[in-house]
């Protein structure tokens, strides 16, 4: 299938009474408001096409659902007051909006020079980015959501996959609830994994949905470590970067790594 046909195809799908769809040809951009809340959604035709040359029907399976929860999700009503277990932080790259499409600032952090903290509202199966507005609405401090944000990442579980490949160890946290690149701010967790690893200790956050650790033992584990983050980062819903981090002294420095000629 081709962009137009992707274009058709999502337009579709997601046509509703209550929704309104308009095409930007020159961006190659797909955009589902609704007209409830005037609230939307854009969509990436290039990349949902590339996905789809990989993965088919699951890919737009995959968008369709991650737009109905979107959509879904700005028209909750959101309390923060007697709901602190649902407040998380999230992890996004450098490059995403600071701001919410009515121009309200998110609550957010600097994190590293390739990604930010931004602040969530779980909705079960989606989630809410907190805005000053959602604060001001119940006078709420920053200083409050980011301690009870951090709080709770903290509980959420840790089960790791282990791979090992040319003589290095990659540990992949991936159980699709969120937070799974947000648990790179578990320090407790990362320091644990730390007195594991014999090697150097190297993450990656490639989307939100994985977290990657490695125990690099020799130069070719550097190699495998990028060409797996590129790999996640080009297949995930939400990107975040596709640099990987060491981890030394409790803090993070971005590192490039660069393929060598064979």
């Amino acid at each position: 299938m081709n962009v137009n046909q992707i274009r058709r195809e999502l337009e579709a799908r997601l046509s509703s009474e209550n929704r309104k769809i308009s095409y930007d040809r020159d961006k190659e951009q797909l955009r589902i408001e609704s007209k409830q809340t005037g609230k939307g959604i854009t969509i990436s035709l290039p990349k949902v096409t590339a996905k789809w040359h990989s993965d088919k029907e699951q890919a737009l399976e995959e968008i369709v659902y991650y737009v109905e929860e979107g959509l879904r999700a700005m028209e909750d009503t959101i309390q923060l007051t007697d709901h602190e277990r649902r407040i998380f932080p999230v992890i996004r790259s450098a490059s995403f909006p600071t701001e919410a499409e009515a121009g309200v600032p998110f609550l957010l952090d600097e994190h590293t020079a390739e990604t930010r903290i931004y602040y969530a509202y779980d909705l079960g199966k989606t989630y809410r980015l907190i805005d000053s507005r959602m604060m001001e609405k119940e006078d709420w401090v920053p200083s409050r959501i980011k301690e009870i944000a951090l709080f709770n990442v903290r509980s959420l579980t840790t089960p790791l996959k282990e791979d090992q490949v040319a003589g290095n160890i990659f540990y992949f946290l991936n159980t699709n609830d969120g937070y799974d690149a947000s648990r790179i701010l578990n320090k407790v967790f990362l320091n644990e994994m730390q007195g594991k690893i014999t090697g150097t200790m190297v993450l990656a956050v490639p989307h939100q949905d994985v977290l990657i650790i490695g125990d690099i033992r020799n130069d070719r584990g550097y190699d495998v470590l990028a060409q797996m983050t590129m790999s996640f980062f080009t297949r995930g819903h939400v990107p975040i970067t596709a640099l990987s981090f060491l981890y030394e002294n409790g803090e993070l420095e971005p590192i490039f790594i660069l393929g060598k000629n064979k």
